[in-house]
């Protein structure tokens, strides 16, 4: 909530909407007490902690981003120096940490008592939440250039050819409503068996002003437990945030991976623009991903989703909206009299 009121004070004062919204998912990345975006994050499965961030400026339709950053508290504002100083979009590793402190951002432990003790356990306990797929599940493709014979032959020619297709100044409350959002698992930690607590990890904010220009912010510490080296759709411009200054912003939480197979956040923008409102766009790509996952191990005996996501959508004119696959996501919004929250449209109860 304090992420949505700082956002809108600062936009009061003429802020650009993407230093808006960077500004404001500071709060959330300085929280040691917050186990799912910045200090105190859950780390990987080797006990890093490894941060993802992206924003996204509308007038100048530019963006910056940085993966898995280490040592670095404010990926988020490091992504905005990428865009303001650099001709790059993303920087990632050692490289974005580098940039960091010649940048004259500080290094540190970004591993809490908290975050550490619960790797610990997690480690204790390996573990049916890990993220190596079981024997069962892993995805083999078939061969067709084996079922001839050894040298090849009649079983390789044409192989897998046949049929292949391509296919400002001033503010106005009407105008200005910065909108931002964290999934269901922000407010609580979810717990496996073990009692280990797992999160997806991500705070994002959008924002329009009194001129109509738009911009926003993706952050996290990413999904707890992570294969070192994973990035999910956060700091990935169209999977976990996109803005058009002449529609409005999107962006994501949840199952990151989702997000990135389908480009949930672009997808929503340009439904917009086809005449979609916010709400109506952020369901039809909720359904758009359940339509376009077909691994057994995704759903339950019931054809439930055993994930979920969460999508905001802001409109360059202040029209917002949000809906999650599974029911209980939920968005901060702020017009002008302090943030209030509203919950997500939903596909599954």
């Amino acid at each position: 909530m304090k992420t949505v009121e700082l956002a809108f004070d600062l936009l009061a004062k003429g802020g650009r909407p993407v230093e808006c919204c960077v500004r404001g998912v500071k709060i959330v990345e300085d929280d040691p007490n917050d186990m799912s975006v910045g200090y105190g994050g859950l780390p990987n499965e080797d006990g890093v902690i490894q941060l993802d961030s992206a924003c996204m400026d509308g007038p100048l339709h530019r963006a910056g981003a940085v993966g898995c950053i280490e040592n670095i508290k404010n990926p988020a504002s490091v992504a905005l120096e990428v865009l303001r100083h650099t001709d790059h979009v993303m920087l990632v590793g050692e490289g974005a940490t580098r940039f960091a402190v010649r940048m004259g951002f500080k290094e540190e432990d970004l591993n809490t008592e908290k975050s550490r003790k619960a790797w610990k356990r997690w480690r204790a306990n390996l573990n049916p939440g890990d993220k190596w797929l079981d024997k069962d599940q892993i995805i083999n493709f078939p061969e067709p250039w084996r079922q001839g014979d050894a040298s090849g032959g009649a079983g390789t020619r044409g192989a897998g050819t046949r049929g292949t297709g391509t296919r400002g100044t001033g503010f106005q409350p009407v105008g200005g409503k910065p909108f931002h959002s964290t999934g269901d698992d922000f407010d609580h930690i979810a717990l496996d068996s073990f009692g280990n607590p797992h999160t997806y990890g991500t705070i994002h904010c959008s924002a329009t002003n009194a001129d109509q220009d738009v911009g926003c912010c993706t952050t996290t510490s990413g999904l707890s437990w992570k294969l070192p080296g994973r990035v999910g759709d956060s700091p990935l411009i169209g999977a976990g945030l996109y803005c058009d200054n002449a529609v409005g912003s999107a962006g994501a939480t949840g199952r990151g991976e989702s997000v990135i197979q389908t480009l949930g956040s672009f997808w929503i923008v340009e439904a917009m623009a086809g005449g979609m409102s916010p709400t109506e766009a952020c369901l039809a790509a909720c359904k758009r991903i359940v339509d376009r996952t077909h691994e057994p191990r995704m759903f339950d005996d019931n054809k439930r989703p055993r994930f979920s996501v969460t999508f905001y959508a802001v409109r360059k004119d202040g029209a917002y909206g949000t809906a999650s696959i599974l029911k209980g996501g939920h968005a901060a919004v702020c017009v002008g009299e302090g943030a209030t929250r509203v919950r997500s449209e939903f596909l599954y109860e």
